[in-house]
């Protein structure tokens, strides 16, 4: 009895010891994360640059091509010059870090005449470039706007640099076609065969297998359909873009939806297999019609929008989305609140949720990385937005979190919770019941204000995607 005595004693002191020790390990105060370094300043919307290349930087870009070639990456992206005309040949910029971008000239000095005779362009758009057994192929579309007589061209070369040679046509389109032959993306699947994405309003989004000896698809015909959006809509999808994660070993279709000068928009869609079905958070197949109302389908990631007093930014889209080790990114195009005639190149880092959805940072990326933030950083004002399906242009409003897990926002007192090492709950009172949305805060740079802040991304329980920015961060906290 004495000796289960003492026993049940030991134990319950190191049960008190774990509890203790546990304790202090759980207090252990999380440091300061590091925060991006000053970026290179980019003067946006200033006519002294128009004519001066070398200072165009991430100016006069339009549905880039982001792709890496040993240490450096590389955007092949429209024929577009803001206050002028621009040579067909498809634009090149290089960089070192996705941060600092150097515009270095054209990858093509003609255009075939078939592919001339064909479509009649007034430019080259949406370019892609991918490397297959030591060659890269790059593809290119060629047509004008509002008509699917269209041509995709290709053009292999030993660097991707170029020089480039043509290799003629890789699909076209007329009138009489239910599609349109525009916005080629390369893809490989799990098993690493090639496939083409491509198609823009019309009869959607369709997918091609690709021959990689030749670069050219394995059949006739259009392939298979995997989005299309109805007459309700005017059929406004295009530029996609597929990605294959092989952490969950699942497919992401991208692509932009509404007018390329107004209400363009980036959505995203996931399915098991390359060839489909994929479907958005909300379970809706990109090839059902019945989906009412029309603007519902697709999990919208990013729109127009404007953060605080940052820089406002309408009609982003044509992304396309580059695996880095273990990082993943979007490059897409956005245009100018204060002129939209100017339009830039813009990285985001994309992080993803814990059921396996991306999510992009509401920052251009400045070199930031995702890291534990103490959870007294979060306490203060931040700008808040959403993305809703049905809304063109957001602005952000103002909220401040307090330290007893209060949120105080312009319509009265809500809740917040911090989870984990980087992961905000926020909790609103609505009409309808509560809002949840579940967001990482991360590291960034301000680039309007010039100053590093956190940011936060994520969705809510209906897929709407929401952001944040802190107004002022205490770096020595």
């Amino acid at each position: 009895m004495k000796k289960t005595w003492i026993l049940a004693c030991l134990a319950a002191v190191g049960i008190i010891l774990m509890v203790v020790f546990r304790g202090q390990e759980d207090s252990t105060p999380v440091p300061v994360p590091e925060f991006p370094t000053e970026p290179p300043e980019y003067s946006l919307v200033n006519p002294a640059h128009i004519h001066n290349q070398e200072k165009w930087g991430i100016m006069n870009t339009h549905d880039p091509a982001l792709v890496k070639d040993g240490e450096m990456y590389y955007t092949f992206s429209t024929d577009i010059m803001v206050g002028g005309s621009y040579p067909f040949g498809i634009m090149v910029r290089r960089s070192e870090d996705l941060i600092d971008w150097q515009y270095i000239g054209q990858a093509l000095e003609d255009i075939p005449e078939e592919a001339m005779e064909w479509a009649n362009p007034e430019n080259l758009w949406a370019p892609d470039v991918v490397k297959m057994n030591d060659t890269y192929y790059l593809y290119y579309s060629v047509s004008r706007f509002g008509v699917n007589r269209s041509y995709i061209g290709l053009a292999t070369s030993d660097s991707i640099e170029g020089p480039w040679e043509h290799q003629g046509k890789v699909i076209k389109t007329s009138g009489s076609d239910p599609v349109n032959a525009i916005d080629p993306n390369i893809t490989f699947d799990r098993d690493g065969v090639p496939w083409m994405v491509y198609g823009s309003f019309w009869e959607g989004i369709h997918l091609l297998e690709i021959d990689p000896a030749t670069g050219k698809p394995v059949e006739d015909g259009f392939g298979k359909l995997l989005a299309v959006r109805d007459y309700m809509a005017d059929r406004a999808i295009e530029g996609p873009n597929i990605v294959y994660n092989p952490d969950l070993d699942m497919y992401y279709l991208f692509s932009s939806y509404g007018s390329l000068n107004s209400d363009y928009n980036v959505r995203v869609a996931r399915a098991n297999e390359i060839t489909g079905p994929y479907v958005d958070y909300n379970g809706n197949d990109l090839t059902d019609l019945s989906v009412r109302p029309v603007y519902e389908a697709g999990t919208k990631l990013i729109g127009g929008y404007k953060l605080g007093n940052e820089h406002g930014w309408v009609a982003p889209g044509h992304n396309t989305v580059l695996q880095d080790g273990e990082n993943f990114f979007m490059a897409h195009h956005a245009r100018a609140q204060a002129d939209p005639n100017w339009s830039y190149l813009h990285i985001r880092k994309i992080l993803w949720t814990e059921d396996g959805w991306p999510v992009v940072s509401p920052s251009r990326y400045a070199g930031e990385t995702l890291q534990p933030i103490p959870e007294s950083m979060l306490i203060g004002e931040w700008e808040h937005l959403r993305h809703p399906r049905n809304e063109i242009n957001v602005t952000s409003r103002s909220i401040e979190l307090l330290s007893n897990g209060v949120v105080v926002a312009d319509d009265g007192e809500h809740k917040w919770a911090f989870e984990g090492e980087s992961t905000l709950v926020l909790t609103w009172d609505t009409e309808q019941g509560d809002v949840v949305e579940t967001v990482t805060v991360h590291p960034g740079w301000d680039w309007r204000n010039d100053k590093p802040t956190l940011y936060f991304t994520g969705l809510d329980e209906d897929g709407v995607s929401a952001w944040g920015k802190k107004d002022e961060v205490n770096l020595d906290e």
